[in-house]
């Protein structure tokens, strides 16, 4: 399978370690990754919320690229680029006028046909192979599966999940043995852009999230933004400070499902984390003993 790639600013940056577990489970999926050339910030998160055109044109000119390329479809990991690339898209295919403007500025052909789809989606679909590949089974490993607000919505530009339950995320862990847990607040925001200017509203988000996961039973999130993990793993000892409850580890989606396929932590930027995900693999570890311990008659 052989797929485009816009990692955007995140993934070579503070999310590294969501490009390298996510290059580390490609091999192994038989999944090729060809990187956009000279790829640009999508302009998540404050262009559109500024000036629509130029949002429109940012996320645009990086479809125009991956064309050029002669991809036809792209997977764009984080959460807020594919929303931003997937609502270009559907701009532009809605409005000829929209897309002749956009193409001048942008100063280059524009046909838009390259689809653009997120990581839980490609996951998904590819369940057979995580089960046909999986070498150390996520058992016991109970995961709170969070989406968060532009993962799967609106569903006129996503159209992948269900935007009220959707289960991606759960569909591709439990392929490698993780029980996901049913819990209400995997759609729930977690403050996003305000992680600057409104902290204590984020830590205070943040905190529900965490709170209502352990209370399902969760040993740990999954995620599939950069920003929905630093708000989330980051912020928790600040949390702690407040409020003194427990650490909760948050891994990418790609990490849990690298862990399933025996690819080795180290290759998969466990050590990263501001929360310590040695839990998670103590877990893994126990379980798997307790799975091969012979019975006592």
């Amino acid at each position: 399978m052989k797929i485009g790639y816009y990692p955007g600013c995140s993934l070579h940056a503070t999310a590294r370690e969501f490009d390298q577990s996510l290059k580390a489970i490609c091999g192994p999926l038989g999944v090729e990754l060809t990187e956009v050339d000279d790829w640009s910030c999508c302009g998540a998160t404050s262009a559109h919320a500024t000036n629509h055109l130029l949002a429109v044109s940012l996320a645009a000119r990086n479809l125009a690229l991956a064309e050029r390329q002669g991809l036809g479809s792209l997977v764009a990991p984080c959460a807020a680029c594919y929303s931003r690339l997937a609502t270009a898209r559907h701009e532009l295919g809605a409005d000829p006028a929209l897309a002749a403007k956009v193409s001048g500025i942008i100063d280059r052909p524009l046909g838009n046909t390259v689809e653009v789809h997120s990581i839980a989606e490609v996951l998904r679909d590819l369940e057979a192979t995580i089960k046909e590949k999986t070498r150390t089974p996520l058992k016991g490993l109970k995961v709170a599966c969070y989406y968060g607000c532009l993962l799967v919505r609106p569903l006129a530009v996503t159209g992948f999940d269900d935007v009220e339950a959707p289960s991606s995320m759960e569909t591709a862990l439990a392929a490698c043995g993780a029980e996901p847990v049913e819990w209400r607040m995997k759609l729930d925001c977690c403050g996003g852009g305000f992680s600057m200017s409104r902290t204590a509203s984020v830590l205070r988000l943040g905190r529900a999230i965490i709170d209502d996961a352990r209370a399902a039973g969760a040993h740990a999130i999954a995620v599939a933004c950069p920003m929905c993990h630093s708000n989330l793993d980051f912020r928790q000892g600040a949390m702690a400070k407040k409020d003194g409850a427990g650490e909760m580890p948050i891994l990418f989606v790609t990490q849990l499902v690298g862990l399933g396929l025996g690819v080795p932590p180290e290759e998969l930027g466990l050590k990263r984390h501001f929360v310590d995900t040695a839990p998670v693999m103590r877990q893994i570890a126990t379980a798997t003993a307790d799975a091969k311990a012979p019975e006592v008659a």
